[in-house]
This record gives C-alpha cells, sequence and structure tokens, in this order.
C-alpha cells in the first residue's frame, strides 16, 4: 500500500472507532428506556459494539497509532424520553456506523476490506430490525437522500457550556 493510501486507511480505521465508541454510550442510552421485550436485542447489539470497538482499536494499536479515545460523554440527535424513541435512537446509530463502515470499506483493501464489508451488513441489518424497514443503500448518505454530514460522528452545538461529540 502506499503512504497515502496508508493514511487515508488510518483516517477510515480512527472514524469507525470513534463511531463505535459512540455507538457504546448510544446503546447504553437505548438501554435505559427500551422495553423489556428488547432488552435482549439492546444487550446483543451493545455486545457487537464493543467487540468491533476493542478490535478496531487493537488494529490501530497494531499500525503503531494511538487509537482514538471515547469522549466522556456525547450529545444526543434528539431527546429520548421513552422506549418508541430508544428504537429511533438504535436505528439512528447503525446508521451512522453504517456510514462510516462504507468508508472503511472504500479506503481499505483485503481482509481490513471484508471485515468493514461485514461490519456494514450487520449494522445494516440491525438497522432493519429496529426500524422495521430497510434503505437502498445503507451507509451511503448521498444514495438515501440524507445529508452526508449526518451519517458520521460530529460536533453538535455545546450543551451547557461544553460541546460533545454526537452519537
Amino acid at each position: 500500500m502506499k503512504r497515502a493510501d496508508e493514511q487515508q486507511a488510518l483516517r477510515a480505521l480512527q472514524a469507525a472507532l470513534a463511531a463505535e465508541h459512540a455507538a457504546v454510550y448510544g446503546y447504553g442510552v437505548v438501554g435505559g428506556r427500551i422495553t423489556e421485550a428488547r432488552r435482549t436485542e439492546v444487550r446483543a447489539a451493545y455486545d457487537a459494539h464493543r467487540a468491533r470497538r476493542d478490535a478496531l482499536a487493537r488494529e490501530v494499536r497494531g499500525l503503531g497509532t494511538e487509537p482514538v479515545a471515547a469522549s466522556a460523554a456525547y450529545a444526543l440527535p434528539f431527546a429520548v424520553p421513552d422506549s418508541p424513541t430508544a428504537v429511533r435512537l438504535a436505528a439512528e446509530l447503525e446508521d451512522r456506523v453504517a456510514g462510516v463502515c462504507s468508508d472503511l470499506v472504500r479506503a481499505t483493501t483485503g481482509a481490513r476490506r471484508r471485515e468493514a464489508a461485514g461490519a456494514l451488513r450487520e449494522a445494516a441489518v440491525r438497522a432493519v430490525r429496529w426500524r422495521g424497514g430497510s434503505v437502498a443503500f445503507p451507509g451511503l448518505a448521498e444514495r438515501t437522500g440524507t445529508d452526508a454530514g449526518e451519517a458520521g460522528p460530529s460536533v453538535s452545538p455545546p450543551v451547557s457550556g461544553t460541546a460533545r461529540p454526537t452519537v
């Protein structure tokens, strides 16, 4: 791999890691608001994102770079007062993870690309389960008609005086 390609792959790995940190945080919120009937599904998603986060951190370390750290807190994209909005948040988390996994697929080759494609598929399937329906191109905001800036981690306006990354 050329040096520029390596840097692009590392940036995509770090972005995927940041998205997994946010998803882990977000599923903590989802788990606190979801109905008992869907708690097993929340636990499975939470565990999957933790495992993927840990694998990405190991991969970044293996490339000789310090993995991006999780934020202490994340601003939610909307209030989550009940189970229906928790389900909506879970679908949003999966869409955002799918977006950065799509970027990782584009930026990598070989086994790393296969892993990223698998992560994209898993996020898309979880999003469908949460939403109850699918989108034509999961992870590709430009194909689904959403703003590309909504697909990945970003910083929201300050919440009580501090800026926090959004989940």
